[in-house]
């Protein structure tokens, strides 16, 4: 009997995927839980495994396209098995996307909208009278506030780059297409790519960025670690500076809650635990942020162990959607390249991000970019 392969949930609050790659093709064999195909979530890119052991009958949807939870990807069964009377959209979405009500349109005045709503959250009287006054259908504008929440900022950045017309509910952005000459390449961007780009730019224009650059004398970091590795390495443990640097932010945010934190229209929210994400390079695809929760809990040890765990599933494309969440400060390292110096780009909505130089003889440079705001 043919098995369908389904879009699992991969995380709270996902909702859809993109499909990147199928790992085999019609016709190919397949073993139950080996890996099936890859799709990207804005955040992650993760495998799917195969449901069941058989043969690849029908693969329904293409890569690039987009597919919701629960959605119908492939069919699996035995060889020359027929599945054309096998329905290609489950019963259950077909009745989800008919009971989907209808988008209203909203009422922008600040009396109305002071209080939740099913489409886009809470929106402050101060937000409710910026839309309103330059015409912006908040329904369009991405919230970069806590929980999604739509800010001040957001709203007067989607006015400034020009998104908004006067009573019109779609926006209007001109894209920049470069004549390629002969000889020349195009690469396509990635899902990964575009998804990174504008968050960078959504957190330039979001927050002001300071830099501030320090030396750190790393001998006894060193000495330390040349004393403690094989004893890490026979817990089965690569004993990674990254791991230091790590204990040193947990240090860090402990001695300076306001430096875990995050901006929001009400005030600043001080997190209660400690989340670092850890830059990842997936080398020529792009840069993925895994986030060690709980980092204030853990020993050298442990925080060793989840360096290792969450590099490793990373670069192996294995990590969960929610991995890549919840993040109140992160670490990137940009001296592995060689480089002295850097600026990074704070990870929104936390409000500082520490970049980790080379390290010549004894001494590293760190570069803090922090929000002047916070």
């Amino acid at each position: 009997m043919a098995t369908k392969v389904l879009v699992p949930r991969l995380g709270e609050g996902v909702d859809e995927v993109t499909v990147t790659k199928w790992l085999k093709q019609v016709g190919d064999s397949i073993k139950e839980l080996e890996p099936l195909l890859e799709v990207n979530t804005d955040k992650v890119d993760t495998e799917i495994p195969a449901p069941a052991t058989g043969t690849i009958l029908k693969i329904v949807l293409q890569e690039g396209t987009p597919a919701k939870v629960g959605e119908l990807l492939a069919i699996i069964g035995a060889p020359g098995e027929n599945v054309e009377g096998v329905s290609t959209t489950p019963e259950s979405k077909v009745e989800s996307r008919k009971s989907e009500p209808q988008p209203e349109t909203l009422d922008l005045r600040p009396s109305t909208i002071s209080h939740p709503t099913n489409d886009i959250g809470f929106i402050s009287p101060v937000v409710a009278k910026i839309a309103a006054e330059h015409g912006v259908n908040l329904s369009q504008v991405s919230g970069t506030g806590l929980n999604g929440r739509i800010t001040k900022n957001d709203v007067l950045a989607f006015v400034e780059n020009g998104k908004s017309n006067l009573g019109s509910q779609k926006s209007q952005v001109e894209s920049h297409t470069v004549q390629p000459l002969i000889g020349d390449q195009l690469i396509k961007h990635t899902t990964m790519r575009k998804s990174i780009a504008e968050h960078m730019v959504m957190s330039k224009r979001t927050s002001p960025h300071v830099l501030t650059v320090m030396e750190a004398d790393m001998s006894r970091v060193t000495k330390h670690r040349g004393a403690n590795k094989a004893a890490f390495e026979r817990d089965g443990v690569n004993l990674t500076f990254t791991a230091y640097f790590m204990s040193a932010i947990v240090a860090g945010l402990k001695a300076y809650p306001m430096a875990n934190s995050s901006w929001s229209d009400e005030g600043v929210l001080i997190h209660k635990n400690i989340n670092i994400g850890m830059a990842t390079s997936l080398g020529e695809e792009g840069l993925i942020v895994p986030v060690i929760k709980g980092a204030d809990n853990l020993s050298l040890l442990a925080m060793a162990r989840s360096v290792n765990d969450l590099a490793n599933r990373a670069r192996n494309k294995k990590l969960q959607p929610d991995e890549v969440k919840g993040g109140t400060f992160t670490l990137t390292n940009h001296g592995i390249s060689g480089s002295l110096f850097a600026f990074p780009v704070i990870n929104q909505p936390q409000c500082g991000i520490l970049g980790i130089g080379a390290m010549p003889v004894s001494y590293t440079h760190l570069t803090l970019p922090t929000n002047r705001e916070v």
